[in-house]
């Protein structure tokens, strides 16, 4: 897999988690854990991809 591929990838399943967590978020009964960890996940994805693309710019 390519960089550009794993970058891709890494931006849909980011995409992904942002749909789910403001499914989560719109719901009255959101569980606080949830979201924290919704959070999180999106969190470590987009400090990989910040990283992936600081390494193809050099």
């Amino acid at each position: 897999m390519t960089i550009q591929a794993h970058i891709a990838s890494l931006e849909k399943k980011h995409g992904a988690l942002e749909e789910e967590l403001q499914s989560v978020l719109a719901s009255p009964s959101a569980d606080d854990r949830e979201i924290a960890d919704l959070k999180r996940r999106k969190l470590r994805l987009k400090d990989e991809l910040q990283r992936l693309k600081a390494s193809t710019r050099h």
